[in-house]
C-alpha cells in the first residue's frame, strides 16, 4: 500500500493536466490480508471489479510466511492473469544511471530491453497439482498451446516494431519438445513481421549474455517460468527489484504492477522504493491509448528519468537516503516540468 498510494497520488496530480481525461479510482482488498480476514485471497466480487474496470493497478500482495495449507504462497495475481487471459507479461528493463548497475562500462540507456513473458500457461500451468505426504515422485506439467504461443509472440513483435525491431525467442528446444513446438510457432509469427529481425536463444545462454552484454537485446519473448526468472535477473542489472515495472496484457484488459514482492521486512518504515510502481502506472497510462493518457505516461516516465539522473537521489534499497515520500516528492516536482514540456494534443 505504501508505494501504491504514492503512485495514485501522482496520477491524481497529473489528471488536471490531461484534457478530456478523468480517473475514477475504486480500491479493493486482495492477497494475504484479505485471506487472513475472510479466508479468500481473491473474493469473487473483487475479481468481477477487475473484470469490469478499464484497467487494474495492483499492489504486491503476498507474504512468504503466510501460505495455503498445501504449502504454496498466496498469489491471486496469478489467478487474475489466467482468468482474464492476460497472456503478455511485459517487463521493461532500463538503466537510468551508470552507478545503478553492477556491470562495468554501461551508461544510461545502454541497457534498455523488454522481456515479454507468456503469463497464462507454461510451467505455471501445473501449479495447482498436489501431492500426498510421503509421495516418492511428483509431476508438474508444462503446457504450450498454439493459441497462447502465437498471441504472445505477436505481441512481442508489435512491441519491437516501436523499438529497435529485434526479437529473440528464449527457449530450451535442444531438450524439450514443448520448446521445439514453441519455436516453430515463433518462426511462423516472425514471417508476418518482415521488418523485424528474429533470432533464437537457449535460456541458459541468455542468462550468460544478459550479464556479458545486455546491450545486445531489444525484445525477448519466452515461456512463463523462464520469463519469471529472467525478469529478476534483468532488474538486478539496473538497480534491483524496486526499479522493475510490469504489465500483464490481454486482448480485453490489463493489470499493471511492480515486479517486486511485498518486502515485509520494511513494511511501515517509509523507505520502500516507489519507482517500480510509478513506472508501472506510466505503462498503464500509455496502454490506455488515449492521446492525453499517452502524453501523461510519457511525462511520468520522463520525470522518473530526470530524478534518477542524479545518483544522490536514491532510496535505501539502492544505497541512498531518500524516504518513499522524498522520492515521490522529487518525481512530483519533476513531473510539473515534464508535463508542461509535452504539449497538449488536439
Amino acid at each position: 500500500p505504501e508505494v501504491t498510494d504514492h503512485a495514485v497520488r501522482l496520477l491524481q496530480e497529473i489528471e488536471p493536466q490531461l484534457d478530456g481525461v478523468q480517473f475514477a479510482f475504486s480500491e479493493y482488498s486482495a492477497g494475504v490480508g484479505e485471506y487472513q480476514r475472510s479466508g479468500d485471497a481473491l473474493p469473487e466480487s473483487v475479481f468481477e471489479a477487475c473484470r469490469s474496470s478499464d484497467v487494474v493497478l495492483l499492489g504486491a500482495m503476498g507474504l512468504p510466511d503466510v501460505r495455503y495449507p498445501n504449502g504454496k504462497e498466496i498469489a491471486p495475481q496469478l489467478d487474475i492473469r489466467e482468468r482474464l487471459e492476460l497472456y503478455g507479461g511485459v517487463r521493461p528493463i532500463r538503466l537510468f544511471h551508470e552507478q545503478d548497475t553492477p556491470l562495468k562500462g554501461y551508461a544510461p540507456d545502454n541497457i534498455d530491453f523488454v522481456i515479454v513473458r507468456e503469463s497464462t500457461e507454461g510451467l505455471f500451468y501445473g501449479r495447482d497439482a498436489v501431492f500426498e505426504s510421503g509421495a516418492d515422485e511428483v509431476f508438474n506439467t508444462m503446457r504450450i498451446s498454439r493459441v497462447a504461443a502465437e498471441r504472445v509472440c505477436r505481441l512481442a513483435f508489435c512491441i519491437a516494431q516501436k523499438r529497435k525491431k529485434r526479437v529473440a525467442l528464449v527457449d530450451k528446444s535442444n531438450v524439450l519438445s514443448s520448446m521445439v513446438f514453441f519455436r516453430s510457432i515463433f518462426d511462423g509469427v516472425a514471417a508476418e513481421f518482415s521488418d523485424c529481425k528474429a533470432e533464437h536463444l537457449y535460456i541458459d545462454a541468455t542468462a550468460l549474455f544478459l550479464v556479458r552484454d545486455p546491450s545486445r537485446f531489444d525484445v525477448l519473448v519466452t515461456e512463463n517460468m523462464f520469463g519469471d526468472i529472467l525478469s529478476d535477473l534483468g532488474a538486478g542489472l539496473v538497480g534491483g527489484m524496486g526499479m522493475a515495472p510490469s504489465g500483464d496484457i490481454g486482448d480485453n484488459g490489463a493489470v499493471f504492477q511492480p515486479a517486486h514482492g511485498s518486502a515485509p521486512d520494511i513494511i511501515g518504515k517509509g523507505i520502500a522504493n516507489p519507482v517500480a510502481m510509478v513506472l508501472s502506472a506510466a505503462m498503464m497510462l500509455d496502454w490506455l491509448d488515449h492521446p492525453e493518457t499517452k502524453r501523461g505516461g510519457a511525462a511520468l516516465s520522463a520525470a522518473v528519468a530526470q530524478v534518477l539522473s542524479d545518483p544522490s537521489r536514491r532510496t535505501p534499497d539502492m544505497g541512498g537516503q531518500l524516504s518513499t515520500i522524498d522520492m515521490t516528492n522529487a518525481i512530483s516536482n519533476a513531473l510539473k516540468k515534464t508535463i508542461a514540456q509535452t504539449g497538449k494534443t488536439t
